[in-house]
């Protein structure tokens, strides 16, 4: 009966036409791109974008997959470290949450200080990067683009504040029954984390995919470029190309017409194309993960 009364459905149909306007103005830039992307260069730069493509061309595109295999390359690379970053990002962050969260650990608020000084002062870029490539002698290394995302403190703080809203009696009585430390982390304490995994475990992906200041640091091998910096350096390349003729007077002009906005709408959805398919499968534990640190009552 509730559900049929004048007052909710008002308030429904109010709620519903609210979240879809908020909802539709939220999509618009990602269709005005989609659209750009499948328009040409001259209309672009004449009408301005629209929702629909003006004069629909595949120039854009074109350009991108010019040279597929070494696009693909720098896909498989991004990839690669996307998964393996994120997975062993988890295990650590996951593992440092835990040790940090239990209250017969003696040392726990000392190291919980250190981690958390690291927020608030740094030595800088130049002696990191000098422990990069001196110390560790990390140039052109893979290790060079996984490394330094594999820990953030922040993650740190959203895996122990869940895991320390886990009630003490499971470990408890997983101790009773003869677990050890590392059978009560995997075995309980893992499962009962889902939530926030998906949401740390999506925070760490998104990080590892949208990378290129560290490739633009340590990598000169162009195999080894992410996708991010490739399709950055490509970029550059067109813009220096136009400079020239520019400069040139436009003498080299006729010969080759590169398209600038349609690529870099092109180039935007080549690269978060992947990550915004991936989102739905964490969606349902991400509102639940990302709510930790609210009040409970």
């Amino acid at each position: 009966m509730g559900k049929n009364r004048p007052d909710v459905f008002i308030l429904n149909t109010i709620g519903y036409f609210t979240t879809g306007c908020v909802a539709f103005f939220c999509l618009t830039p990602f269709i005005l791109i989609l659209s750009a992307s499948f328009s040409q260069e001259q209309a672009i730069l004449r009408d301005g974008f629209s929702i629909l493509p003006r004069n629909f061309s595949l120039d854009a595109y074109a350009t991108v997959f010019e040279k597929p295999e070494i696009i693909g390359r720098a896909y498989l690379v991004t990839t690669f470290l996307t998964i393996t970053g994120t997975l062993m990002g988890l295990l650590i962050t996951s593992m440092t949450g835990y040790v940090l969260q239990r209250k017969d650990f003696e040392w726990r608020n000392r190291f919980s200080f250190m981690f958390y000084f690291t927020t608030l002062f740094s030595g800088g870029l130049v002696p990191y990067y000098i422990l990069m490539i001196r110390y560790l002698r990390l140039k052109d290394s893979y290790l060079a683009l996984l490394l330094p995302l594999l820990f953030n403190v922040f993650n740190l703080i959203i895996m122990k504040s869940y895991m320390s809203g886990i009630p003490i009696a499971f470990t408890e009585a997983a101790i009773i029954d003869g677990c050890g430390d590392f059978s009560i982390y995997f075995k309980i304490m893992l499962p009962l984390s889902k939530p926030v995994l998906a949401t740390v475990g999506l925070f760490i992906a998104l990080t590892y995919w949208n990378d290129w200041y560290s490739s633009m640091l340590y990598i000169n091998d162009e195999s080894k470029y992410t996708l991010q910096y490739f399709l950055y350096e490509r970029i550059n390349n067109i813009e220096a190309y136009k400079k020239i003729i520019a400069q040139s007077g436009g003498q080299f002009g006729s010969i080759i017409e590169l398209p600038t906005q349609t690529l870099r709408m092109a180039l935007t959805v080549v690269v978060t194309g992947p990550i915004v398919l991936a989102y739905p499968f964490a969606q349902k534990y991400f509102v639940k993960g990302i709510t930790i640190g609210a009040i409970k009552g």
